[in-house]
């Protein structure tokens, strides 16, 4: 990956953006988009880039808001208890540390969790509540602490990004920015070299929650096909049962997904062009649902066929999540030559 696509990628996951809350994220999506195009955003914050002038319109979605946590009460010892925005499980959130997104900047401060010597047999025996878990800023006492933090204030966990080996990094942010970086890059490529079309890059707010900016997006750009990125379960680690989730592995390039939910079609033409690109790729199975902007963007106006494409992902909606970069690289070079090779959009049999 060339190092200013990286570095912009780095700079996606350190910046907080829960849903709904997504502004500091965007900022730098389109501080890169404009490098390349007219960058543009919308009433609900999400954010727009494009190529190409003629025709089919190709849209390209990557989410770029992050699961997080609300703010829902603060007691009169200064302690901060919150709510859950999106899917994180309470074992995860123990002892982690968290940046609060106030009004007046950030705020940190650290989960806290009644300590082992403290509980009784049973309790020890059981994981931890949601309910049983809040945040400790430091606070001197209720006073102090609602000075500095507003019930619906959001949060993440203060996670930095933590390079491994090769080209893999962890991050509590790569669901999504991998899409929303592929929806930027995408665009870039095909600016280098357009094909017959126009492909507009979509930055999407709120999946985690509504998929409210997949609805809107769609209905603004009105496109006459759409490809969605998100991630996907790795099944390279134990535990994960291949049978249920498939064979999907870092390091082997972006996975299609064929079968119920996404438009046949626009599938069978992902595999052709990833072929006809030397492009490497993986299969999973789509059983109904996708789980991504896809199911909104799918039934906009009159229809919008609609392939999915993940990146694969280990430790899915924990502070850890493992992606590699090659992946990424290679997924961005699919959808630009999708994009190319799409002089009209393909049709079911």
């Amino acid at each position: 990956m060339r190092p200013e696509s990286e570095s912009f990628f780095i700079d996606l996951l350190e910046a907080a953006g829960p849903s709904g809350h997504e502004g500091a994220a965007a900022r730098v999506w389109r501080d890169y988009a404009a490098g390349f195009g007219n960058a543009t955003s919308d009433a609900m914050g999400s954010s727009y880039v494009s190529a190409g002038d003629g025709a089919p319109t190709i849209a390209i979605f990557g989410h770029i808001d992050e699961i997080g946590l609300a703010i829902t009460y603060i007691d009169d010892d200064g302690y901060l208890w919150f709510g859950s925005v999106g899917g994180w499980v309470p074992t995860v959130l123990v002892a982690q540390r968290v940046r609060v997104l106030t009004k007046d900047g950030p705020v940190v401060g650290v989960i806290g969790q009644k300590p082992p010597h403290l509980t009784d047999a049973e309790e020890r025996k059981r994981a931890p509540k949601l309910s049983e878990l809040w945040i400790d800023i430091g606070a001197a006492d209720g006073e102090a602490a609602r000075k500095l933090v507003g019930i619906g204030d959001l949060a993440v966990l203060e996670q930095p990004v933590m390079r491994l080996q090769g080209q893999r990094l962890a991050s509590r942010a790569v669901d999504d920015r991998t899409g929303a970086f592929v929806a930027a890059e995408s665009v870039r490529l095909y600016a280098e070299s357009p094909g017959p079309g126009k492909l507009v890059g979509v930055a999407s707010v709120q999946e985690e929650t509504n998929f409210g900016g997949a609805h809107t997006a769609g209905y603004a750009v009105a496109p006459d096909a759409a490809i969605v990125v998100d991630v996907t379960h790795c099944s390279d680690y134990s535990g994960v049962k291949k049978t249920e989730i498939g064979d999907v592995r870092l390091s082997r390039g972006p996975v299609v997904n064929r079968g119920s939910g996404v438009h046949s079609a626009m599938t069978e033409f992902a595999i052709e062009t990833a072929r006809a690109e030397d492009i490497p790729f993986q299969v999973e199975a789509a059983m109904g649902r996708t789980f991504t902007d896809a199911d909104a963007v799918a039934l906009g106006r009159a229809g919008v066929p609609c392939a999915v494409i993940s990146i694969p992902n280990r430790y899915m909606h924990s502070p850890n999540e493992i992606v590699d970069l090659d992946d990424l690289e290679a997924t961005a070079a699919l959808v630009a030559a999708m994009a190319r090779r799409m002089e009209q959009v393909p049709e079911l049999s």
